[in-house]
């Protein structure tokens, strides 16, 4: 088993003291969300009547937070960001009092002041890229192409940044957040090695604690858009059947559709684009997004797993049948710190079922999901 570590910094240092009086500590990292941090102390009231940490002035709203897990020689910066909520909770037994202190990442910033603008003749990874720098932010950016022109259409912000940023990425098929000094916006990162093999009733082997999955028959759906071309008053007209992301398995969920059933069919309304182009990229992103028809919940303890697991990544899962075993992406990831010890809640999603063949399931021995 590796050792499990825990850094809690605030206000640009680490405070050691609060390790003795930590009664939980959650991280909670979402491909959709900002990341969120939640610390319980203990705040017993001393013989003079004063009690910890209430009046400490490192533990104020707004101070930096930075929490680091580790394992093993393994660190991982799960969340850098600040303090935005204090909630001292006054038992009636003294010894029971406690001291809530909540936090989100860095893209709390971003969310503070809705923002009216025009955006004319960008592209939205150019907005994205001068949004984030606007911050001080780096950036990783991909480049969507398309140019919204004026003459057509002008891109609008009635919202904060951050939300902004979020709605011109899911229009695109794309993720954006915040982690550390970096701000993302591109697709989800299917293609990257996945993390360590998660391993359900594998007996001495087992690394998950618990895991459920569900399969969804009725969400992938073919997606198709009408709308009139406002220079040449021509009807143009596309449809989205085929998902663009790399498959997770062997069998996409039309695969699974009875001889003579047709594919459920979402035609979108009242969305105003600059053209063919723009129309195929929004119909792609929501088609793309509906084919994660297969979704997971489960649990590991950390030292066991001996992986830091984080979100926005893929994990290969096996031991719960040939079917449900195989590569899925990580969605969600909660980070739970307590006296007893490290654990990683985690939600997955996958847009295919059964194995593909080049699952890497157990390095060291035969390639079996099982």
């Amino acid at each position: 088993m590796e050792q499990e570590k825990l850094r809690l910094e605030i206000g640009g240092a680490e405070l050691p003291e609060l390790y003795e009086d930590l009664i939980n500590l959650e991280v909670e990292l979402d491909d959709e969300l900002a990341g969120m941090v939640r610390i319980s102390l203990a705040v017993p009231q001393r013989g003079d009547g004063t009690w910890p940490y209430l009046d400490d002035e490192r533990i104020q709203l707004w101070q930096p937070v930075v929490i680091t897990a580790g394992l093993g020689d393994e660190q991982e910066k799960l969340l850098s960001g600040y303090i935005t909520h204090l909630r001292p909770d006054f038992a009636g037994d003294p010894d029971q009092c406690q001291l809530e202190i909540w936090g989100m990442d860095s893209s709390v910033l971003m969310d503070r002041r809705t923002i009216l603008k025009d955006w004319p003749n960008r592209k939205d990874s150019d907005i994205a890229e001068e949004v984030f720098g606007s911050y001080g932010l780096g950036s990783d950016v991909t480049d969507t192409e398309i140019i919204h022109d004026a003459d057509v259409s002008t891109i609008i912000q009635r919202e904060t940044d951050i939300r902004f940023l979020k709605r011109l990425a899911r229009r695109n098929g794309f993720e954006c957040y915040v982690s550390g000094t970096m701000g993302y916006f591109g697709p989800p990162a299917l293609h990257r090695r996945p993390q360590p093999v998660l391993q359900v009733q594998c007996g001495e082997e087992t690394t998950v604690t618990r895991f459920a999955v569900e399969v969804a028959a009725q969400g992938p759906s073919p997606v198709a858009m009408t709308q009139l071309d406002h220079l040449t008053k021509e009807i143009l007209g596309v449809a989205v059947e085929k998902t663009s992301r790399k498959l997770l398995g062997a069998k996409p969920p039309a695969a699974y559709l009875p001889a003579g059933m047709n594919p459920e069919l979402t035609h979108l309304g009242q969305t105003v684009t600059t053209g063919g182009p723009e129309m195929e990229v929004l119909c792609q992103g929501l088609h793309d997004r509906g084919e994660w028809f297969v979704t997971g919940e489960g649990e590991v303890a950390a030292n066991q797993y001996g992986t830091i697991l984080m979100p926005r990544r893929t994990v290969t899962i096996k031991g719960i049948g040939e079917t449900y075993s195989g590569v899925y992406y990580v969605s969600r990831v909660t980070h739970v710190f307590t006296p007893g010890g490290y654990t990683q809640v985690f939600t997955v999603q996958r847009n295919a079922l059964l194995p593909t063949g080049s699952e890497e399931f157990s390095p060291g021995g035969p390639n079996l999901p099982f």
